[in-house]
């Protein structure tokens, strides 16, 4: 019996080969339809008999015929009129109509496939640094809006020759509707410019020669990739990364370096198999690997820590310059320190003439700046560090659907956003800290560009508690276009246990805000990606967060559901003087907790041997001394990452954090493989959360440095003594609460050997441990948190209904 069925299919399914995979199953079963591209994803009108309908839907998932990029989501088929005339199966043009909900692909590194044909000297594409296919190339930093078609991404200004138009309009051919399809003829083209933008070379051959002559010769290259520019230069050349250090202004922070094979990697690196196959995924992220002894690599490229950031090539480009005899390369981001990612030529030239000795430029725009992705391993696990390139902006799915759009707005160091449409979490890039003038405009800016591809309207916007932020008063305001109403003021505050949410309402476009705690959004981060709403023992660990008390958490044991949470336990409050310098010189958290530690016996005099090492002008210890004494400019914390920065600096470490978490990462580098631990006490006072007190470990550490202990054996003590601080406050949570899971989350947790440790523990005392791996576990992590909390509250209608005066 002859049927005909409408079958409607999302995830990421455009730009992958979708339809002509459709195409070649139909035509294979003898079956009539039609397939096309619309906003929610492809579909497909099927008709022939009931069981080969059956097997088409089978194969359509199978491994075998699916694409190798297609990720379905979803897959729904409805019945409807049999088409009597119809007799074959065709690929329609896609319609534009509706609300979009596809998936947009993420850029994607270069197949081998294209990589043999531009290696072959009898393939048109030969040498071509621009050949990609429907499985490889550029999507997400190319398409303006979607449906993803060649009109609406920055390829539409080049006109496709016959022999490219001919692959692209053949359903058999591998470049079938593969929007970036170029050739030399047709295509983008590069050239290399002095600092000046003066022309060196045009000619393809030569621009790559010349380019890798100037590399090999130690001279910085900027190049421009898919996402915006790298700056470029010699890795094994330690002089040649001094300077690109000097004229970058990032004189520590380490660099990400680029080789074109496993193989070269592994002579520097430690690279085992599950680093090897995420290195060669089609994201091809930078990934953590441990240091080899006596690497060539450049000391300067990487110091003050243990492990190297390689990726490999991931466009042509990149693989036609290491033919040149190239072995090795810093790779880092295009842009002065902390500002954002440059993405234009014209910008290049006039931010960076003064970094780069030359430019190797192309005429292909990029619309959206994308930098690379790093990720680590969690419990031989990959977990983000920065999500960007390869992965954004594939979306987090949502067990339900979300009745009304949502914007988050992310935290203000290492930011992104996030918004919540039906049952996706669509989380922007790696955007950076919004304090600097030039990121923060970039926010806005790439904020809208995400609400415009996804046509998001926002009516629940959600923020961090603290007052400060600019993330938060960009929320508040409601200035942008989008908002529409600017004249937004707060009205009322509910209540949940801790005073967690509070509320801003405007009564013409009914555009709630919700401030969500720093904390708890963090462990919402790990509830949105394992599809779950809790309640779990949550462990949130990191540098700073506003308190529902005024106070700056850091140090957390919450019991949090996305509905609530209950602070259970948490670091015992120390003062730190100096607010946001706090966070930088290590000098005033050690101060704060020799003064807590040791109480009146506490004198300048008598720890000037250790005080010295950090802090060697004495008129500046006095000031921040007499600053704690006085209470001047001073806060409550509990935070855990100024105790990490405090324990480098005793040890010699270090006493300035250059970047975020330079010291914690150099005292996590040293450690010494020992089982040894400090005291601490968890002192429970009725009433009150439960408070760890780590006085006995800061007198032991003291100790242990008075008696010429090794600062990687102390540094051993100190992280296996935080993690088993950790457990005992987390088994005393499940004494409480009999909850079993537990959910560990914050930027203290980017430190493998701590997070490490403290899984296996858990998992030791039967706890069952879920932690960030889709967004990093930092404050890039926030603006899920945020979403996802919001997006359960939308689903409470009388929580969000309008608040009483």
């Amino acid at each position: 019996m002859i049927k005909r069925r409408k079958i409607s299919i999302t995830g990421r399914v455009q730009g992958v080969g979708f339809r002509p995979a459709v195409y070649r199953i139909a035509q294979s079963l003898e079956l009539s339809g039609i397939v096309y591209n619309d906003t929610k994803g492809v579909t497909v009108e099927l008709q022939g008999e009931a069981e080969k309908m059956a097997e088409f839907l089978a194969r359509l998932q199978s491994d075998a015929d699916k694409p190798p990029l297609a990720v379905i989501t979803s897959c729904d088929a409805v019945d409807i009129p049999v088409i009597e005339s119809e007799a074959e199966f065709v690929i329609e043009t896609s319609d534009s109509h509706g609300t979009p909900q596809s998936q947009v692909t993420a850029d994607i590194a270069t197949c081998r496939d294209c990589l043999a044909e531009m290696a072959d000297e009898e393939d048109f594409r030969y040498g071509y640094p621009f050949i990609n296919c429907t499985n490889c190339g550029p999507r997400y930093s190319i398409v303006k809006t979607i449906p993803y078609d060649r009109p609406n991404t920055t390829m539409s200004v080049f006109e496709m020759c016959d022999k490219c138009a001919a692959q692209y309009t053949d359903v058999s051919d591998r470049r079938f509707h593969a929007q970036p399809v170029a050739c030399s003829a047709c295509g983008p083209q590069i050239r290399l410019t002095d600092n000046t933008g003066r022309t060196i070379s045009e000619q393809t051959g030569k621009v790559i020669a010349d380019a890798a002559s100037l590399l090999l010769a130690g001279k910085i290259v900027a190049i421009k990739g898919i996402g915006g520019f790298h700056l470029a230069v010699d890795a094994l050349n330690n002089r040649a990364v001094q300077r690109l250090r000097r004229r970058k202004k990032r004189d520590h922070k380490p660099f990400a370096m680029m080789a074109d094979s496993i193989e070269r990697i592994k002579k520097y690196a430690i690279v085992d198999r599950t680093a090897g196959r995420l290195l060669s995924s089609p994201q091809s992220p930078i990934v953590l690997l441990p240091k080899k002894p006596d690497s060539p690599i450049a000391p300067s490229a990487a110091e003050g820590v243990d492990t190297y950031g390689f990726m490999l090539c991931y466009v042509p480009l990149h693989y036609l310059l290491f033919a040149q005899n190239i072995k090795v390369l810093v790779m880092t981001s295009g842009n002065i320190s902390d500002e954002p990612l440059i993405c234009k030529n014209e910008k290049a030239l006039e931010r960076l003439g003064d970094v780069a000795d030359a430019f190797l430029m192309h005429d292909r725009e990029i619309y959206r700046q994308v930098d690379d992705s790093i990720l680590h391993f969690v419990d031989e696990q990959p977990a983000f560090l920065r999500r960007a390139r390869g992965y954004v902006p594939t979306p987090i799915l949502m067990k339900k659907s979300c009745r009304q759009d949502i914007f988050a707005a992310g935290a203000d160091l290492k930011n992104t956003f996030c918004f919540a449409k039906q049952n996706q979490l669509i989380c922007s890039e790696h955007i950076g800290d919004l304090e600097d003038a030039e990121v923060y405009h970039h926010y806005i800016d790439s904020v809208e560009h995400l609400r415009g591809l996804f046509e998001v309207e926002p009516k629940i916007i959600a923020c961090d508690l603290h007052p400060g932020y600019l993330s938060t008063q960009y929320a508040l305001s409601m200035q942008n276009e989008f908002f529409r109403h600017p004249e937004t003021k707060p009205k009322d505050l509910i209540a949940g246990k801790g005073e967690i949410l509070r509320f801003a309402q405007n009564d013409k476009a009914s555009i709630r805000v919700v401030q969500v705690q720093h904390h708890w959004a963090h462990i919402a981060s790990v509830l949105a990606e394992h599809n779950l709403e809790g309640p779990v023992i949550g462990i949130v660990a990191d540098g700073t967060g506003y308190g529902t008390d005024g106070a700056i958490w850091g140090c957390e044991c919450l019991i949090a559901s996305l509905e609530k949470f209950e602070r259970f336990g948490h670091l015992s409050y120390y003062s730190l003087a100096g607010g946001d310098k706090a966070s930088k010189e290590a000098v005033r958290p050690a101060l704060s907790l020799l003064r807590k530690t040791y109480g009146n016996k506490f004198t300048l005099e008598k720890f000037d041997w250790l005080l010295r090492r950090i802090e060697p002008d004495k008129s500046r210890l006095q000031m921040v001394s007499e600053q704690l004494e006085k209470d001047v400019n001073c806060m409550e914390t509990s935070s855990l990452g100024r105790v990490f920065d405090a324990v480098a600096a005793m040890l010699g470490l270090g006493s300035y954090n250059h970047f975020d978490a330079q010291l914690p990462m150099a005292l996590e580098a040293i450690i010494e493989g020992i089982e040894e631990s400090y005291d601490f006490e968890l002192i429970n006072t009725a009433g009150k959360p439960l408070q760890l007190d780590l006085g006995k470990m800061i007198r032991q550490i003291i100790d242990d440095i008075q008696n010429d202990r090794l600062p990687a054996a102390i540094s051993a003590k100190f992280h296996n003594t935080i993690a088993a601080a950790f457990l005992e406050m987390t088994k005393a949570a499940r004494e409480s609460t009999k909850l079993n899971t537990v959910a560990l989350s914050g930027g203290v947790f980017c430190n493998r050997y701590l997070i490490n440790h403290l899984i296996k523990q858990l998992k030791q005392n039967d706890f069952s441990v879920l932690f960030n791996r889709n967004v990093p576990s930092s404050d890039g992590g926030i603006s899920l948190g945020q979403a996802a909390i919001a997006a359960h509250l939308v689903s409470r209608e009388t929580v969000l209904s309008t608040p009483s005066e």
